[in-house]
């Protein structure tokens, strides 16, 4: 029989690690179970002739959560920040042109044309209102900015952080604020402005992040704080309920070593991904299961390359260029690494890491890693003028990268929260649930334990 505090977590990715983590601190008892031979998931760091590549996020954003998580695990002195001043850029009719930081600077800037700008100007000044149906982020943005706004800004953005298409994102899941500003004050830009925090306590965007060794450091990090609750190479088949009680009674089949045994387990956390999880309910609830299958993930191929930087004719130094569909380039972006963070590349070289397919092009990913490279390193090649080929270079596909916060997400969502309430013993945690990015995830799955914790210690 299972230890009644005794927590079990599906899943070892970086959700399931964070929330291992702070069970750990609330001192639970844990096991949490990989089915691979490495947790961490998409997170990874390579280091190649000099170079050092990463397999999945190339940095993160350094908000509270995550900053104080690396100062516990005591890896704060490894951490570096990149220049915030440091020029994004998009393309546009095949050329570069640098993004402005800020509002006066948009408004001037030749990347947008009049009607454009005048939008913006004038959008304080317009009292509009949601629809009451949900609403895409393509027609929330041409409603309120225009197609030109949509097209070359906020649709690139988009495919930065969710690889996800614009005409299917709900921006009711994706960024609510921009649809409370609106309901609440009748304009997005009066919203965000009477929503900033008061002159004294105002801070400013979180840093862009990275560490010395790599991103994969907090991954090792974690790993070695949770070292003896880690069991790798641990498939879980199916999770079935036992018993009747009020508290939550499960068995777990898995396989391991290659034998099918049972393991008990009281409570459970799925820190899988959706369509993972939604297989593991099934026995458990068929609605839930079915819903947790609606959310698509988006494919996307990564390809690091390492180049001398005599051979990049256009200057790298920023943050990289976003690629705006209309431009029929089938690169969704690129990051400058080594003009972001020392030590990426040796001296007198430049490393440049791209990303293809997401859900505007999800065939992509179906090629071979050699076409795929092949793709990337021509369209680099002719947007930064770049002569001749690589020193070294990286392919990784993701078949399943990023979930999509299409629209029903939100539905999707308080069905699993509901979920939560009325099945004792299951919780979940992923980057599927409040934001896809890592601070996200340390913020959500910190939430998670808590539940977990104060469900242990509530009366049956």
């Amino acid at each position: 029989m299972a230890d009644s505090n005794h927590v079990t977590i599906i899943g070892g990715g970086f959700s399931g690690l964070a929330c291992a983590y702070r069970l750990k601190e609330l001192r639970l008892p844990v096991t949490l179970l990989e089915a691979s031979d490495r947790v961490g998931g998409l997170v990874g760091t390579v280091r190649k002739d000099g170079f050092l590549f990463e397999s999945g996020p190339q940095s993160f954003l350094g908000t509270e959560e995550i900053l104080d998580l690396i100062t516990r695990l005591g890896i704060a002195g490894e951490l570096q920040e990149a220049d915030p001043h440091s020029p994004r850029f998009i393309l546009r009719h095949g050329r570069l042109q640098k993004v402005p930081l800020s509002p006066p600077g948009l408004l001037t800037s030749p990347l947008l044309g009049a009607r454009s700008r005048w939008n913006i100007v004038s959008e304080p000044f317009r009292q509009t209102k949601p629809p009451d149906d949900e609403e895409t982020i393509a027609d929330f943005v041409r409603r309120k900015f225009g197609h030109e706004i949509l097209e070359y800004l906020v649709a690139p953005f988009v495919s930065g952080v969710y690889a996800g298409d614009p005409e299917k994102l709900s921006l009711r899941a994706a960024f609510p604020s921009l649809e409370e500003w609106e309901r609440e004050h009748g304009s997005v830009l009066r919203g965000a402005i009477k929503s900033r925090p008061a002159k004294g306590k105002r801070k400013g965007p979180p840093p862009l992040c990275s560490f010395q060794s790599g991103v994969e450091l907090l991954i090792r990090a974690l790993s070695e704080n949770l070292k003896e609750s880690i069991q790798t190479k641990t498939q879980v088949i199916s999770i079935r309920r036992s018993g009747s009680t009020e508290r939550g009674s499960y068995e777990l089949r898995i396989m391991r070593d290659g034998r099918d045994e049972t393991l008990p387990a009281e409570t459970v956390i799925l820190a899988t991904p959706a369509y993972a999880a939604s297989h593991l309910v099934d026995s458990i609830s068929a609605s839930l299961a079915q819903a947790l299958s609606g959310i698509a993930y988006a494919p996307v191929a990564v390809v690091a390359a390492g180049y001398y930087e005599k051979q990049v004719r256009k200057s790298v130094n920023g943050f990289g260029f976003l690629v705006p569909r209309g431009e029929r380039i089938r690169t969704l972006g690129t990051v400058w690494n080594s003009s972001l963070f020392p030590g990426r590349a040796p001296e007198s070289m430049a490393e440049l890491t791209s990303f293809v397919g997401g859900a505007t092009d999800p065939g992509v990913v179906g090629k071979s890693e050699k076409e795929i490279e092949t793709i990337v390193l021509k369209e680099n090649a002719r947007i930064m003028e770049i002569e001749g080929l690589p020193t070294a270079t990286c392919v990784w596909k993701h078949a399943k990268a990023l979930p999509q916060y299409n629209l029903g997400h939100g539905h999707i969502i308080k069905l699993i929260r509901d979920a939560e309430r009325e099945i004792p013993g299951l919780f979940f945690a992923g980057n599927y649930l409040e934001g896809p990015s890592l601070g996200k995830c340390v913020e959500q799955a910190f939430k998670t334990a808590d539940a977990v914790h104060n469900y242990l210690n509530s009366p049956s």
